[in-house]
């Protein structure tokens, strides 16, 4: 798809069906998009646009598009700056002669004509979307070009391989450091029975929305909308649950609130339970990595090893935090190999943390900390790599 930023993330709609452009601005409405439209041109109109280009090839226009002509077709409508182009499958043939471009897409509400294939390929067109089959689908590339949607947020969930692993202390070092390092964070507290990351941070009387507000979400929840609606601590967002007792979302509304928070970009850090169920695998599916905590002793890795089994049941990428030294005798890198995943590293037991976190100090708050530097290490490692994903 064409770059949101040239046309101001205003899709570009051609047609002359009134009952489908009633379709469409409807559709735009709901994610939130304000279109230009144009009700189609002469076909001959197209044609010499895309001649008088083909004409003065080489030439840049005083806009910045190559040799568009002053009121050509293109320029008039916005063709070629647009970054998201739904052309009628009744304004296809008045539009074949446009320049080739990405993002443009042929949408119909009956296209059972076998010719609408050839139309397609005649424009350029991505796909052929029917309606209303393909509504969800095309709110979904609309909402991406009004968020600007590049690249996903780097996505981390940690878990804990045993009851007390400091996962939660974990995750929460893991967000404070990343928005310290000046990068968008998200954290999402996933585990409705863990307490409250808002508590961990401090701010369990900070406005904004928790869990609880999201469960009867349907469909498409705005990236921008959810990050202004959650509470804004330490510099960063946090999604956690609310003091009732409330302690279950839809899984979809699951899936759509990480998928927002993921559109958004930067970081999102998910404080993950041990129990996968339903509701935590739509979140698994969305890491790009998950850090798993295992306190340095037998029993624990004991433990973690059936953690690690259900993780890796949907999850792609399980790595091994090892915190603390086994006093068996084994080292981290003999506890990862055990459990059959890579080692990310080792947290030293922090002395004095818990107390800290008790006066109000969240995990991770002391630069000069082993946990922080822990998490410092990681984000250098993991944002600086090509693929958002430390090796």
């Amino acid at each position: 798809m064409a770059g949101s930023a040239p046309g101001g993330g205003r899709p570009l709609i051609i047609t002359e069906d009134p009952l489908l452009l009633d379709d469409l601005l409807r559709l735009c409405a709901a994610a939130g998009a304000e279109p230009h439209v144009h009700h189609g041109l002469p076909e001959r109109a197209w044609a010499a646009g895309a001649h008088a280009m083909e004409a003065s090839a080489g030439t840049a226009g005083t806009d910045g598009t190559a040799g568009t002509p002053e009121g050509g077709a293109a320029g008039s409508v916005g063709w070629e700056t647009a970054p998201l182009v739904l052309v009628g499958d009744d304004a296809a043939r008045r539009v074949r002669g446009a320049p080739r471009r990405a993002g443009v897409f042929l949408v119909g509400r009956e296209l059972d004509d076998p010719q609408v294939w050839q139309r397609a390929v005649e424009i350029g067109a991505e796909e052929v979307l029917r309606l209303p089959d393909a509504e969800s689908l095309l709110v979904d590339r609309i909402a991406d070009v009004v968020e600007g949607a590049g690249r996903p947020a780097l996505t981390v969930g940690v878990i804990g391989g045993s009851g007390g692993a400091g996962a939660s202390t974990l995750a929460c070092a893991l967000a404070l450091r990343a928005a310290h390092a000046g990068e968008r964070t998200i954290l999402i507290d996933g585990d409705p029975l863990g307490g409250g990351m808002d508590v961990l941070l401090g701010g369990e009387s900070a406005e904004g929305l928790r869990w609880p507000d999201f469960a009867a979400s349907r469909g498409r929840v705005g990236a921008g909308a959810l990050e202004e609606s959650l509470p804004e601590l330490h510099a960063l967002r946090v999604l956690s649950w609310d003091r009732g007792d409330r302690v279950v979302v839809p899984p979809a509304a699951i899936r759509s609130v990480v998928a927002a928070a993921r559109r958004r970009g930067g970081v999102v850090v998910v404080d993950l339970p041990r129990r996968v169920d339903e509701a935590v695998a739509e979140v698994l599916a969305q890491l790009d990595l998950v850090l798993m905590v295992v306190p340095g002793e037998l029993r624990s890795v004991a433990a973690a090893g059936r953690v690690a089994a259900g993780v890796r049941m949907v999850s792609r990428d399980v790595r091994v935090v090892v915190r603390g030294r086994c006093p068996g005798g084994l080292d981290p890198e003999a506890v990862a190999g055990l459990l059959g995943a890579p080692l990310a590293g080792e947290v030293p037991v922090e002395v004095g943390l818990p107390g800290r976190v008790a006066e109000g100090e969240p995990p991770g708050a002391q630069g000069r900390s082993a946990l922080a530097r822990f998490c410092d290490g990681f984000w250098q490692r993991a944002l600086g790599s090509a693929q958002g994903v430390p090796a």
